[in-house]
């Protein structure tokens, strides 16, 4: 199957030899299944003649390392592309929401992609979070300073985020009776001017929020908790200090199934919920990092053939249905 993958301008610049990110994991896997596999970032999407085209590399393995051959730089048709998986980080700006329109220009019958580019624009990962309300701690999204301080009055400690980052970036504590109130109110919301999510804190956030992993109508029965990081209250470093083993309970496992169908109805197969206490923080749609080295570690399994089995599967269900 040819598959392009449109990742993160780092990840394109630290290629070779990362063991971190779930996107090198799966094109790798992609690759030892004889796969060919090209990759890209969004400032490489074009349109030509009313279609959508991609400059991109051809992933390559050596010795069991990943690189990409600069020599291998070509323009392509989307539509040359069976699967797409669309994968670059937020935050989610003007060249983000550009960039899935490109994708309106591909013929579905042609090519699958994943998360789907309709349903990522049409998904904001804190605010949509709200669909799932009942699984969430208390939360407004608002622009309103008065509104944050009567939300910060009732619920005594809150957490402010903005709409459009990733990483626990520009993601503030507030406790009633800070001094520093207003000023971090105003600074968050522009003065006014820009929606954010307040959210009721969880007084377990201090031990961090587990990573809970999606795959197509399942919740997968690994998980992570990822703790804070450099005297901060949230997580923000990724490394194998700040990633311990979880449990996923039943009862968690059952109440996400729920989540899980309906985001595959809106074209959502892969996604991470950050759970703390069983309720919800957030619904990470568009590259959503399965924590596969550190899964397989503790969990002695190699989840990347799971996923990347889900993903062929889907891709191939997809071209039958559409030569039906």
């Amino acid at each position: 199957m040819n598959i392009l993958f449109v990742i993160d301008r780092l990840e394109l610049k630290y290629f070779e030899n990362n063991k971190l990110v779930t996107n090198f994991t799966l094109i790798k896997k992609f690759l030892e299944l004889k796969n060919d596999v090209f990759i890209s970032t969004i400032d490489m999407l074009k349109i030509k003649n009313s279609k959508a085209y991609v400059n991109c590399y051809k992933a390559l393995v050596d010795r069991e390392e990943l690189f990409y051959d600069k020599s291998t730089f070509c323009e392509k048709p989307v539509e040359e592309f069976k699967l797409v998986m669309f994968r670059p980080d937020p935050p989610f700006d003007l060249d983000y929401l550009n960039a899935t329109y490109i994708f309106d220009f591909v013929d579905r019958s042609k090519t699958f992609i994943m998360n789907d580019t309709k349903a990522i624009r049409n998904f904001n990962e804190k605010m949509h979070a709200v669909i799932f309300n009942e699984f969430m701690p208390n939360n407004i999204v608002t622009s309103s300073k008065t509104d944050i301080m009567q939300f910060l009055k009732e619920n005594n400690e809150i957490i402010l985020k903005p709409l459009n980052q990733c990483f626990g970036g520009g993601v503030m504590y507030l406790k009633h009776g800070d001094k520093n109130t207003a000023v971090i109110i105003n600074s968050m919301t522009d003065n006014g001017k820009k929606l954010i999510m307040v959210q009721q804190y969880l007084p377990s956030a201090i031990y961090g929020d587990k990573r809970v992993l999606i795959l197509g109508e399942d919740v997968l029965p690994y998980c992570v908790q990822k703790t804070p990081s450099n005297d901060d209250f949230k997580f923000c470093e990724h490394n194998d200090d700040h990633v311990k083993k979880a449990v996923l309970t039943d009862e968690e496992r059952i109440k996400f199934k729920t989540i899980a169908k309906k985001l595959n109805t809106m074209g959502i197969y892969m996604a991470g919920l950050d759970v703390i206490d069983g309720k919800i923080i957030e619904v990470n749609v568009t590259s959503p990092c399965y924590f596969i080295k550190e899964i397989n570690k503790n969990f002695e399994i190699n989840l990347e053939n799971t996923i990347v089995d889900f993903i062929l599967k889907k891709a191939e269900e997809h071209q039958l249905l559409k030569t039906m």
